[in-house]
C-alpha cells in the first residue's frame, strides 16, 4: 500500500450530503488513472461519467456507452484516486427497466470497480428505483435537467426550464430523487433561476453544471476546462489551453524526428565492455522509470 493510501481518508457519500448549504462540493470527471491521480487531491468527488463515450471514445453522444466501458474506466480511476468519493455513471439501458435490473448492474459496477456510488439520470419514474438501491446499500447520485441519455427524445442537447411546464417537470424530478434518498443531485443545463429553486426544495446538495453558482457544488468535464477541444459548451470556463500545448509539442517532436535530432545521445543506450570483457548496459538518468 502506498504512503498516500495510508495517510489519506476517502470522502464518503454521507459527508457529501452533509455539505448541503455549506462549503461548495468540488467535483470533476475522471476516466484514466493518471488524470485521477492529478485531480484527486483537489476534489471532493470524482465522477467516472458516461461522457467518456464522447470525450475518450469519440461517440456522438452517451447512448452507445456500455457497462464494460464504465467498468474499465472506473477501475482505472480507482487505481489512483485515494481521497475523493468516486461515483460511476450507470449507462443508458442499465437501470431504466426496473429496480431489479438497476440493482444487478449497480452492484456489478461497485464490485468490479471498487467505486463508492453510482449516478443515474433521474426522470420522475426513477424514484422507486433509487429508493430500492439505497435501501439495499447502494449510494445513488441523481441527475436532472438536461439529461444526455435522453438526447434522442429531445433531438439535441438542450437547456431545460425555459417554460413553466419544463420548470415544473425538472423540479418534480429533483424532488423525486431527493425523497428516494439520493445523496446528491446533479443539475445540468437549466435556466439560472431554476437551479436555486431546486436547491432550496431538496435536502440533498445540488451539483451544478450549466446551472447556477448558487448550487451546493459544481462539476465540469475535465477535458473541457483543460481546453482539449476546439468547442466547449457555454457554461464551461477554460482554465488551460492544453490542445495548443499538445499540438506544439507534437509538432516539435515531428520536426526533430524528421531532422534526425531525436533521439540524441542522452536518449539512447550504450553497451560498454566490463573489466571482464562482458558487455554492460550503461544506465542513464530516469532509465526504466516513470515520473
Amino acid at each position: 500500500m502506498s504512503r498516500h493510501a495510508e495517510t489519506v481518508r476517502r470522502v464518503t457519500a454521507p459527508e457529501v450530503r452533509a455539505r448541503k448549504g455549506g462549503e461548495p462540493v468540488v467535483c470533476l470527471t475522471a476516466y484514466t488513472a493518471p488524470m485521477a491521480k492529478i485531480l484527486d487531491p483537489h476534489c471532493d468527488l470524482l465522477l467516472v461519467g458516461d461522457s467518456v463515450g464522447m470525450v475518450v471514445h469519440g461517440l456522438p453522444n452517451t447512448v452507445g456507452v456500455t457497462m464494460e466501458m464504465m467498468i474499465l474506466h472506473g477501475q482505472a480511476v480507482m487505481r489512483e484516486a485515494q481521497h475523493a468519493l468516486v461515483v460511476v455513471d450507470m449507462p443508458f439501458g442499465s437501470y431504466e427497466a426496473g429496480a431489479e435490473q438497476a440493482f444487478a448492474n449497480a452492484t456489478r459496477l461497485l464490485k468490479e470497480t471498487g467505486a463508492q456510488a453510482v449516478k443515474v439520470e433521474a426522470g420522475e419514474y426513477i424514484g422507486a428505483t433509487i429508493k430500492f438501491l439505497v435501501d439495499r446499500g447502494v449510494p445513488v447520485m441523481g441527475h436532472v435537467g438536461l439529461r444526455p441519455q435522453a438526447v434522442n427524445v429531445d433531438g439535441k442537447f438542450r437547456a431545460k426550464g425555459r417554460t413553466r411546464e419544463e420548470r415544473a417537470r425538472v423540479l418534480a424530478e429533483a424532488k423525486a430523487a431527493d425523497e428516494a434518498g439520493a445523496f446528491a443531485i446533479v443539475v445540468e443545463g437549466v435556466d439560472e433561476t431554476l437551479a436555486p429553486e431546486i436547491t432550496a426544495a431538496v435536502r440533498a446538495p445540488t451539483i451544478g453544471i450549466g446551472a447556477s453558482a448558487k448550487c451546493d457544488g459544481q462539476i465540469l468535464v475535465t477535458d473541457d476546462l483543460l481546453g482539449l477541444f476546439e468547442w466547449t459548451p457555454k457554461f464551461v470556463r477554460r482554465y488551460a489551453d492544453l490542445k495548443a500545448t499538445i499540438d506544439k509539442a507534437a509538432a516539435a517532436y515531428a520536426a526533430d524526428v524528421r531532422a534526425r535530432r531525436f533521439p540524441a545521445a542522452a536518449e539512447t543506450y550504450v553497451l560498454n565492455a566490463s573489466p571482464g570483457g562482458k558487455p554492460q548496459r550503461r544506465r542513464v538518468a530516469g532509465d526504466g522509470k516513470r515520473g
